[in-house]
């Protein structure tokens, strides 16, 4: 296994024998630790290990990595135990659905199905198989994690605790960051077209009614390529979780039947429900998007440009209600247009977080200027047009409480729920039995926990 799938899939620790570095080759794999029922095998260490390497990390203490290594394997398993003790439980339906996500994210970085196979040796269903034990126990130390923090607040006082508990000469000197927004139109489709993608969908069902298979077809037509690839499978859900619409279908029709296509703000959908439990269901569709021409992305240009005009002259309209009123992206429109840093909440952006297109953009822009319309695709793949907006630039700096707050308030959030982790551990380790292999007496690790 080279290290591009090493590094996609040595957190997981699987496959950890086959990709040992000639040197530190082990040839027989063993358990080294058992925490209650659950078990820690040599090769999850070297997994982790290898792991190290391939993101361009050389410890100089190689026995001393690998005791960290197994302390963080047996922290995971100490919750995992508890949380079996506690009854903490995760659906299988949730697990499934997560599973699946990371099987379309493994074939996406390999490129196909065929070559993921290829490249690890396996087939995709014994991967799966694999896979669906050790998704659950994250799953469910992740929720154990949740329970144990969920009450973590934090006041200004405490960030301002936290920034001057910093030593003067350890103050993070932080990178140029931009605040840049968006206001996107997407054109506006023409009403033959949409009649032509639902017309598709009814001769899709047609077809299928005539004994052509459901999930061939999705992965053949769906616009969805996520559950496309997956025979247009949508997981379980439960009422609010998708489009109005959408539920209205699943939550009325019996299993098995499938209803006359229907629209969302997605497109059109061919919707088959598979199982219903009280609220919770899972359906499959085939989604048809109608397509915009020539002309609709036209018109969303000179909108935009008209737009862009009147944010210019800022006693007209400003940019911020502008994108209230016209901005059809709901991510950025709901953070008044902004890009967010996803870690801190920040409008805040170092340039390289940017979409390289945005970044582009921006670069051979002033602030307070706004960009003339760009033709792009939406995530899902949809044409749409936008204009940028570059708000404010933040030169390089040393963090303070008054250009950096949300960061600091997030570390110290952060250094609140590790000090509440790490006690909850010293206290629940003493309710489950720890077994270690005397091949890392060395490492201390239950008196280190």
């Amino acid at each position: 296994m080279n290290h591009r799938f090493y590094t996609l899939l040595g957190l997981l620790f699987i496959f950890a024998s086959s990709v040992f570095a000639q040197d530190d080759a082990i040839p027989v794999d063993k358990i080294i630790a058992k925490v209650d029922n659950n078990i820690i095998l040599l090769s999850e260490v070297e997994a982790g290990y290898q792991q190290m390497l391939a993101n361009g990390q050389y410890p100089k203490d190689k026995d001393a990595a690998r005791c960290d290594i197994l302390k963080g394997l047996i922290v995971n398993k100490i919750m995992y135990a508890k949380a079996q003790i506690d009854s903490i439980d995760v659906d299988d339906a949730r697990v499934s659905d997560e599973l699946e996500r990371r099987m379309q994210y493994f074939i996406l970085q390999a490129g196909s199905q065929e070559k993921l196979e290829k490249t690890l040796g396996t087939s995709i269903n014994d991967l799966r198989d694999d896979l669906r034990d050790q998704v659950k126990e994250q799953m469910t130390v992740q929720t154990m994690q949740q329970q144990i923090i969920a009450d973590v607040k934090i006041t200004p006082k405490q960030v301002k605790k936290y920034y001057e508990s910093i030593p003067k000469d350890s103050i993070p000197f932080l990178s140029a960051e931009v605040k840049v927004g968006q206001i996107v139109r997407e054109p506006k489709v023409s009403e033959s077209e949409k009649e032509k993608a639902r017309q598709q969908l009814v001769d899709i069902k047609k077809r299928i009614e005539a004994g052509e298979d459901f999930g061939v077809l999705a992965k053949q037509f769906s616009q969805d390529y996520g559950s496309g690839r997956k025979g247009g499978d949508l997981g379980w859900h439960g009422r609010g979780e998708l489009v109005p619409e959408f539920e209205e279908v699943a939550l009325t029709i019996e299993p098995n039947e499938i209803e006359d296509p229907i629209e969302s703000d997605f497109g059109y959908h061919l919707i088959q429900l598979l199982e219903r439990r009280g609220g919770r269901f899972r359906a499959r569709h085939i989604l048809i998007r109608p397509k915009s021409n020539y002309n609709d992305v036209k018109d969303a240009v000179h909108f935009l440009d008209s737009i862009r005009t009147l944010i210019a002259d800022s006693d007209t309209l400003g940019f911020e209600k502008a994108v209230n009123l016209y901005s059809d992206d709901q991510p950025t429109r709901a953070n008044a247009g902004y890009f967010k840093n996803n870690l801190t909440g920040s409008s805040y952006m170092a340039t390289d977080e940017l979409d390289p297109v945005v970044f582009f953009a921006i670069d051979t822009m002033k602030v307070g200027n706004t960009s003339m319309p760009l033709k792009y695709r939406t995530e899902d793949g949809q044409d749409a047009v936008r204009i940028i907006y570059y708000s404010d630039y933040k030169p390089p700096h040393y963090a303070n409480l008054n250009d950096d707050y949300q960061k600091l308030q997030q570390a110290t959030l952060n250094s609140q729920k590790n000090q509440i982790l790490e006690k909850w551990i010293k206290s629940a380790k003493n309710d489950v039995f720890i077994e270690i292999d005397p091949q890392f007496d060395g490492c201390d690790i239950v008196d280190g926990i």
